[in-house]
């Protein structure tokens, strides 16, 4: 492990904001020293007073000039997230969904802000039968539902923001008409999608420089999406929906044989929904109810719960099967029940149950894999994602997830406008006996999941969430159990070497577990892969609260381009 973290630590590093030397053993159920933690890559970042991060330094950096100018929580991460539709501009954006968790500091009251999308008016199965296809195309214009996020900004700062829509819009505005710097990464991205990109013409327009990606350091100037946003911030969600910007969104779909009208636009919602929760080590847990994964992610918090996962030790053969076997169990759970509630029959009940959780648990056996029935993580993919998460002065939260689903969406944008149309309608089924069968109106499966964890008392311990598509709740279990079991600071507990499953039961693992212990792995059946840190293992975030000092801590991924402050 110490190799490991050596030969990256040329890496970038960000640099840190106030820092404040704290003591963290109010922090773990089990305290470990601190000399036994692994070294991190970035500098710890906490502070007394606010604390944000987020996929961008330009996106932080936003959002911290607002608290600073006495916004609140949401007022920030609203203004984080039209920054982070520009400058990320392949995994999220006004053509995309997202999902939010805020808290609100004076009443202690958990809201959920359903922002995602619904299927189009024509959007049925005999629609696709008719075609002779089998399944909704992974992209395309027919893997197109109608985007949400917008709605959902509008909804959560009519609400609890203290700004306008248009004020937030405001430095989303400047960066897509003036212009930000490529970084490496975002180079890196769009040459890996280069093919897709080329093969839209304003896609390619937008995006390529003589064929190709935009080199680092490259001014990338997206005076359309500028447009775009600048006539939201005039007119509010009612110009995205129902103004010139849903006449040319439905032209262009009724040109391509689309299946979203101008009418599906207009009726397009937000909706207002109660968190899901569980119990886990002395913590409330809470995530986002279906249609999202939050459930799969409480499955296997309870599942987790039924070992003493502590004394085996973070890099124990023992530990990462249990965690592997309580993870496919979910899945599999996930792929058979979840689906837009509106539609369908969750058993959201029993699938959170703690006894649920001890009858399934008795299927994990310590030198085997579990049975052919169990699933795994292979509905979507990484993910191509943001993720952010921002405390104030007063302790009001959010915890929000945005996402254009597979990275540039659908491969479609429509014309003079800069809107990224995302591809979250490929996660519908077309089997007539699934209950995530495509349907109009109907919201389709999403795998983002957005989280916090409460003290006993109901005060806010930490709020957390990654990118990563299936591979959310595994990363999610793991830095939660790095903080919670094995005492590490939220900027250790991210940074840490993490495993996934993926599809056909394939174990991908990063450099950290020893020789020996792959070999048990292997022994006991898990197909074992060993390979470097990267986005496929997802962009973890996390905020922890001391519950003695109230400190904030941060803790951002070198995976991505996550980038945190505190102060």
């Amino acid at each position: 492990m110490t190799h490991f973290f050596r030969r990256l630590s040329g890496r970038a590093l960000r640099a840190a904001a106030v820092l404040a030397p704290l003591a963290f053993a109010s922090l773990p159920l089990v305290a470990t020293p601190l000399s036994a933690q692994p070294p991190s890559l970035r500098p710890d970042v906490m502070g007394t007073h606010a604390a944000l991060t987020s996929d961008h330094v330009l996106a932080t950096a936003t959002g911290a000039e607002v608290l600073r100018r006495g916004g609140n929580a949401v007022d920030a991460a609203i203004a984080m997230a039209g920054v982070l539709a520009v400058v990320r501009p392949h995994m999220n954006g006004v053509g995309g969904d997202n999902f939010l968790l805020i808290r609100i500091a004076k009443t202690g009251k958990v809201y959920a802000l359903n922002g995602s999308g619904r299927a189009g008016s024509r959007a049925t199965p005999a629609f696709f039968a008719a075609k002779g296809l089998s399944k909704v195309p992974g992209t395309g214009i027919l893997s197109v539902s109608v985007p949400g996020a917008v709605q959902s900004w509008e909804d959560a700062l009519r609400r609890f923001g203290t700004t306008t829509l248009q004020q937030a819009l405001q430095p989303a505005i400047r960066y897509a008409e003036q212009g930000f710097p490529v970084s490496t990464r975002l180079s890196l991205d769009i040459a890996a999608e280069a093919k897709k990109v080329a093969a839209d013409t304003a896609l390619a327009r937008t995006f390529l420089v003589n064929g190709a990606a935009p080199a680092p350091g490259t001014l990338l100037v997206q005076r359309e999406l500028g447009a775009t946003l600048r006539a939201i911030a005039a007119g509010g969600a009612r110009a995205y929906y129902r103004g010139a910007t849903a006449r040319k969104i439905a032209a262009f779909m009724e040109r391509e044989g689309g299946l979203v009208t101008a009418a599906d636009l207009a009726k397009h919602s937000s909706t207002w929904q109660e968190p899901i929760s569980t119990t886990y080590l002395g913590k409330r847990i809470l995530a986002f109810p279906p249609n999202t994964q939050g459930a799969t992610f409480l499955e296997m918090l309870n599942l987790a719960e039924l070992g003493d996962l502590t004394a085996m030790g973070r890099t124990s053969a023992d530990y990462v099967h249990t965690l592997v076997e309580g993870a496919k169990l979910a899945y599999a759970d996930r792929d058979r029940y979840i689906a837009d509630p509106a539609f369908a029959d969750v058993p959201l009940a029993r699938l959170l149950s703690k006894g649920y959780a001890r009858e399934l648990g008795q299927r994990i056996k310590r030198d085997t894999i579990a049975s052919a029935s169990a699933g795994d993580g292979t509905r979507d993919g990484n993910g191509d994602t943001i993720y952010l998460t921002v405390i104030d002065k007063d302790g009001n939260a959010v915890s929000m997830i945005q996402s254009l689903f597979a990275s540039f969406g659908s491969g479609r944008m429509v014309p003079g406008t800069g809107i990224i149309l995302h591809n979250r309608g490929a996660l519908f089924s077309l089997e007539a006996s699934h209950p995530n069968i495509v349907a109009p109106g109907k919201r389709p499966f999403h795998t983002l999941s957005p989280a916090m964890a409460l003290n006993d008392d109901g005060s806010l311990f930490a709020s957390f969430g990654t990118p990563g598509g299936d591979g959310q709740p595994q990363t999610l279990i793991q830095i939660l159990n790095n903080v919670l079991r094995f005492g590490m600071t939220p900027q250790q507990a991210v940074e840490a070497p993490r495993w996934r499953v993926f599809g056909a039961g394939r174990l991908g693992v990063e450099p950290g577990l020893s020789d020996e212990v792959r070999a048990e792995l292997a022994r006991r059946g898990q197909r074992v892969t060993v390979q470097p840190p990267s986005a496929e293992f997802g962009g973890a975030q996390m905020i922890v609260i001391d519950p003695r000092s109230k400190a904030r801590m941060v803790g951002s991924d070198y995976r991505r381009e996550a980038y945190g402050i505190a102060w």
